[in-house]
């Protein structure tokens, strides 16, 4: 028997800036993908008030010592687990995705918080001593890491909590002061999960979360040279756009993916078959590291296909508030429209759809191809939703090949039973990670994670790469 948990009513919610809320007339609109109904409302920044943040966070406060850092994110790691349903709901209510998948976020949120608790705590100096060359003296060198001045972070809409508590929650465990930006689509995430950090004890001059316009705030924001760190995670179009204006400053560029499973002649077939459909339809399938083309050995392919069909039908789509719903919506109409529009392009070159292939607003049903020609466009750029791809490849040298013949390289998997194919893949596959018989987005908060060409500079994210950053190393000697 099902069971829908109750729509939530409007939410009404301040920017935040250097801790202080900030009302007024001008405000976004959130929507709620399933229905088109405004599920909440944020508060929008002018020009002055993003200069009273700048300013603010760059002059800084009382650094906070490695343990009330640590205390801060552990106390907002135990007010978030205690409020998990309502974050649950949140997430619901302006992303459309199922119940299924916003608690497994607000999990991974959770995670993220005790991981960074755990890195402030733990001493990142190094010493060297000097005598151990001939043209050495008596002293000792060492290193410590100093937190940058002022971060700024612009998250994407896919995963309104989690991409939020990635960028936030290692600055806090660092010592860094940040300006958040999340996206105009899901802002209510962020601005709660900010608020559980100041009520956790950060000070607000470690911290703004705020919305606004391109022009008025977020560009100026980005080119300010107080701001010594852009971290952004998004689409290709605004990465590029965002190292041709940020100047001379580190920029972290976490952009899109087309992640490859290889399943090889020796897979095992219902392992292949679980991880095709978990990889393609968890998260509606919005998530950079989803699997966006399933390259399978052609000996295994009419077998695999049948099984996968099959498999696909009980990922229920509908109801994002219903309990048995296993897809949700995509981020909104628009959105499902053009996602069957590539669908489209592709059957009239000669692919065939085997299943889903329909939609109902921003409801995009699960849905398999087959026959999937090698350039047409649903596989050579990034179609961000619940769409499986079936190319058969004749050997694994040119599963590897297919696999490296897109612009992107954030992530992969392989299903093999040989060890030599394994390594084979992970040095021959060109992404940042390569996953063996698992999902390519398999990770935990802690590990690095990040991708080269055009899903990334090759800078790792993750808490452990993130801190290490968002801060500088100093040395100095001292005669020993």
């Amino acid at each position: 028997m099902s069971q829908t948990v109750e729509s939530t009513s409007v939410v009404e919610l301040p920017s935040y800036v250097a801790g202080q809320p900030i009302a007024g007339d001008r405000v976004v609109d959130v929507t709620y993908p399933y229905t088109g109904e405004v599920s909440g409302r944020v508060a929008m920044i002018s020009a002055s008030e993003l200069e009273t943040a700048l300013a603010t966070h760059y002059a800084g406060g009382d650094p906070l010592t490695r343990y009330q850092r640590s205390e801060i994110l552990t106390n907002a790691r135990a007010a978030l687990l205690e409020r998990r349903e309502e974050f649950a709901n949140l997430i619901r209510s302006e992303s459309g995705l199922c119940m299924r998948e916003t608690r497994y976020e607000v999990g991974r949120a959770s995670d993220v918080l005790q991981f960074a608790a755990m890195e402030a705590l733990r001493d990142d100096g190094q010493i060297f001593s000097c005598d151990v060359s001939p043209q050495g003296k008596a002293r000792k060198i060492f290193t410590l890491r100093e937190p940058l001045r002022l971060m700024a972070a612009i998250t994407p809409f896919n995963h309104p909590l989690n991409q939020v508590a990635h960028k936030l929650a290692p600055a806090v465990a660092a010592g860094v002061p940040t300006i958040l930006k999340p996206p105009r689509k899901t802002p209510l995430s962020a601005v709660r999960f900010a608020e559980l950090l100041y009520e956790a004890g950060l000070p607000g001059w470690m911290l703004s979360v705020v919305v606004g316009t391109t022009d008025e705030v977020v560009e100026p924001m980005i080119t300010d040279d107080r701001v010594e760190l852009v971290s952004f995670t998004g689409s290709v179009g605004v990465g590029k756009r965002i190292a041709s204006i940020a100047g001379y400053k580190k920029q972290c560029l976490e952009l899109g993916g087309n992640a490859p499973l290889l399943i090889l002649e020796d897979a095992d077939m219902e392992l292949a078959v679980t991880l095709a459909a978990e990889g393609c339809f968890r998260n509606s399938g919005q998530r950079c590291t989803a699997v966006k083309r399933l390259l399978v050995h052609e000996s295994l392919l009419d077998e695999f296909t049948e099984k996968f069909v099959a498999r696909t039908a009980e990922y229920t789509c509908g109801d994002p508030a219903d309990e048995d719903t296993r897809v949700g919506t995509v981020i909104d109409e628009g959105t499902a429209k053009d996602l069957l529009r590539v669908v489209e392009q592709a059957v009239a070159e000669g692919a065939r759809v085997l299943a889903g292939g329909s939609r109902e607003g921003a409801l995009l049903q699960p849905t398999v191809i087959a026959d999937v020609p090698r350039t047409t466009e649903m596989v050579v750029e990034e179609s961000f939703g619940p769409l499986a791809p079936i190319m058969a490849v004749k050997d694994l040298d040119d599963a590897i090949e297919l696999a490296n013949a897109t612009a992107f390289g954030l992530s992969s998997g392989v299903v093999t039973n040989s060890i030599d194919a394994a390594i084979k893949c992970v040095k021959g596959i060109r992404t940042g990670t390569v996953n063996v018989n698992q999902v390519p987005g398999y990770r935990i908060e802690s590990s690095p994670f990040g991708g080269v060409k055009d899903s990334g500079l090759g800078i790792k994210e993750g808490v452990i790469e993130a801190m290490k950053f968002m801060t500088t190393v100093k040395t100095f000697s001292l005669p020993w």
